[in-house]
């Protein structure tokens, strides 16, 4: 088993067939058969459903070791760089996006004034979406919605956020000045999907103080979510980093502060068993000292500390 064979296995799952992979890796489609086939002579397994060009149950077993292999072997490189004092590679953050709004930003300013050398590629997406890419080591960090119940991942909190309701004009919530949360049973919600972690606590929460909140819509996205009230669809409950005030949309839109309901916790996860990168841990200070020192100057957010 050598490396350029776990390469070969690693671009027919990123392209998904043998032509594909070549192009990816700029060699010949014969020497992308040539390093499969070998590898499943050694594995004594089919690593590659050839009718379809996608990899059988072992082959991705044998995918999920190859990409953690491929990042240790760049995080060598990085981490021996980094002795010199200065730190030059790639990490790769994964950002919920209501946070990222206001958050990203900040980062990527300061990641360029103190490491300048360090590439950040940002993903932008759900909690649900980002986990997978966390644990299959396509991120090396994301800024996730807590808690998570996942036993290849540890998680830092960040810091802690209100609730509220975008309530559009009209809505029988639109005139309040606050709500609390047994009331919100009366009224159909835009919600999060029942298994996010989001919507997973809100229901708790909402159980616990004898109520059930009832679903207008059910969306994976919070940001998503808050652009549906913002355009009269509905009244929503979300987070403050959901629905900032500048952010303003179709319809005239009240922001109602959800009383007798827990905070959100916003955190930072990362794969337990591995040794970050030089540029990860780098990225992972920079998250918090930006948290440390931005949180306290915005309404509804409560720095966590570390």
């Amino acid at each position: 088993m050598d490396l350029r064979q776990l390469s070969a296995l690693v671009a027919v799952a990123e392209g998904g067939s043998f032509s594909a992979a070549a192009r990816l890796l700029h060699t010949v489609q014969s020497n992308i058969s040539t390093h499969i086939a070998r590898l499943e002579r050694e594995l004594g397994a089919t690593l590659v459903d050839r009718s379809t060009g996608r990899l059988t149950e072992e082959g991705e077993i044998v995918l999920g070791r190859a990409r953690r292999i491929q990042h240790e072997l760049a995080a060598i490189t990085d981490d021996v760089a980094s002795m010199r004092d200065v730190v030059t590679g790639h990490v790769r953050l994964g950002c919920i996006g209501t946070v990222g709004r206001w958050l990203v930003p900040l980062i990527l300013q300061r990641m360029t004034r103190d490491h300048p050398k360090v590439s950040v590629v940002v993903v932008d997406a759900t909690t649900s979406s980002l986990v997978p890419q966390l644990i299959s080591d396509n991120l090396d960090l994301s800024i996730v919605n807590l808690p998570l119940n996942e036993p290849e991942i540890v998680t830092q909190p960040l810091f802690e956020e209100d609730h509220l309701v975008l309530a559009p004009e009209g809505h029988p919530l639109a005139q309040r000045s606050s709500v609390p949360l047994t009331e919100l049973g009366r009224h159909e919600l835009l919600l999060e999907p029942v298994g996010t972690s989001f919507r997973d606590a809100l229901d708790s929460a909402a159980a616990a103080a004898g109520v059930r909140l009832k679903p207008q819509a059910e969306v994976d996205g919070l940001r998503l979510i808050a652009t549906l009230a913002l355009q009269g669809y509905g009244a929503a409950l979300v987070p403050v980093t959901a629905a900032p005030p500048y952010f303003s949309g179709a319809f005239p839109v009240a922001r109602v502060p959800v009383e007798g309901l827990a905070r959100r916790v916003v955190g930072l996860a990362a794969r337990r068993r591995e040794l970050p990168s030089a540029p990860a841990r780098a990225l992972r200070e920079t998250i918090a000292q930006v948290v440390a020192d931005e949180a306290l100057s915005l309404d509804g957010i409560h720095p966590v500390p570390v």
